[in-house]
């Protein structure tokens, strides 16, 4: 039963091999552009996460029978302050995007009953987008799903869900949105959840609690991928040191280029040969671009400042901002800066622990060449510009995170005779008691 696999890797290692004299050799354009477009031909793009299902509840309140998804250029809204959306049919086309891990987000809730009903509803109308548009798009479960929609020339549409205080913490809560399609869960969001810390938020667990560690065994027995996007770096270990299947970063940098908590440091990056799993690069500017999120922090102290200064004068205040933003122009991100993480996690990680994951309908604009979901073949142009092999680039298109998937749903099938976990939160067994 495992030859197949096995002959799959070692024709995957051997390539690897042959194509690695060249690798560090830049190439001309006209190389560069053949190689990306044969490589993305071979193994399209397979995105870790997009936001639509957001901008959808955020733009339409879900009521999208008269939205038309092959065209969204015409979505920008000054008046709310809402941008055009980067994603649309006719753009993921121009991508090269072949299989997307739609993220049926909901904001952080500490009404837990609340975030599970607001996912249901999420998973709900990203479920009715797929279904309205099945000669472009193809509802997926598993890695075989994919790749059939993918030779069909249809994108792969999987479902993602960000933030583990959607399942209520409750371990049947998250049985059933497994049920319902959701194939990866983000562990925590910008805050931290009952049983895990945040990247983001003052930590309160030490990582994951007992609860969360069940949490993450629970995911493997079934099958539903573990992402350590958003968590905390001790929480990235704890769920390591647990997990029995691959882990994915569905949308992360590298800390060593980019150091945002956001990010994947080195000391994760270097187990993950040993846990199989991939970092797939972000495309967030302030992710991923240094000078970005230093201006950040130089516009809030300015905005602090001036609070101070013109104490009771809010015109004032707001006229001395717009003089520093004229004095201080936001720094641009280029796409060359997501090359740059890609490259270092090949470095520490390996490039067959790599994908990408754009997080496109989740930010205001992505970098420079790549602002929306039609900038991924220039993304290729660049690696391949590099000295990155069509073998390597069909690695990080989709390869990687396919495999992955093949390796959690292996060992699900493994442990099938397992019986379900059964533990309940602190909180909810005093409930019981």
């Amino acid at each position: 039963m495992q030859a197949k696999p096995l002959r799959a890797a070692f024709a995957i290692t051997l390539a690897l091999a042959l194509a690695a004299p060249g690798s560090a050799q830049r190439i001309s354009d006209e190389q560069a552009e053949a190689t990306a477009r044969a490589a993305l031909e071979a193994a399209p793009v397979f995105d870790g996460h997009n936001d639509v299902p957001n901008q959808l509840l955020a733009r339409f309140n879900n009521q999208i029978n008269d939205f038309d998804f092959t065209d969204t250029l015409n979505t920008a809204d000054p008046e709310a302050e809402r941008a055009m959306m980067h994603t649309d049919l006719t753009r993921l086309k121009a991508g090269k995007v072949g299989a997307q891990f739609w993220s049926v987000y909901v904001p952080h809730n500490a009404n837990e009953a609340v975030a599970v009903q607001q996912t249901i509803e999420q998973i709900d109308v990203t479920k009715r987008l797929i279904a309205r548009y099945p000669d472009e798009m193809a509802y997926a479960e598993t890695a075989e799903q994919v790749e059939i929609a993918m030779a069909e020339g249809r994108i792969a549409s999987l479902l993602g869900m960000e933030g583990g205080y959607s399942i209520g913490s409750s371990l049947g809560v998250l049985r059933q949105f497994y049920a319902m399609g959701a194939r990866y869960m983000t562990l925590t969001h910008n805050f931290n959840t009952p049983w895990a810390d945040a990247a983001t938020d003052n930590p309160k667990h030490n990582g994951l609690t007992d609860f969360g560690k069940d949490v993450v065994r629970e995911m493997n027995r079934i099958g539903m991928l573990v992402d350590l996007s958003h968590v905390s770096e001790k929480v990235m270990h704890d769920a390591i040191d647990v997990a029995r299947a691959p882990v994915i970063f569905s949308h992360s940098g590298a800390r060593a280029v980019t150091p945002h908590p956001r990010n994947v440091p080195d000391s994760v990056l270097r187990r993950l040969p040993d846990n199989g799993g991939v970092v797939m690069v972000v495309a967030l500017p302030r992710f991923i671009n240094e000078d970005l999120r230093q201006w950040d922090a130089r516009r809030a102290a300015e905005v602090a400042r001036l609070r101070v200064v013109h104490l009771g004068n809010p015109e004032a205040a707001a006229a001395a901002y717009d003089a520093w933003i004229a004095a201080n122009p936001e720094p641009l991100s280029p796409l060359t800066d997501v090359a740059d993480h890609i490259d270092h996690i090949r470095k520490v990680a390996g490039i067959e622990h790599i994908g990408i994951g754009g997080d496109y309908d989740g930010m205001p604009t992505g970098p420079v060449g790549m602002e929306d979901v039609s900038g991924y073949p220039a993304l290729f142009v660049e690696l391949a510009r590099r000295g990155y092999s069509q073998v390597e680039l069909e690695l990080i298109a989709s390869r990687n995170i396919l495999r992955v998937m093949r390796d959690a749903e292996s060992y699900a099938r493994n442990v099938s005779d397992q019986p379900p976990i059964e533990t309940l939160i602190t909180e909810r067994r005093a409930q019981f008691q």
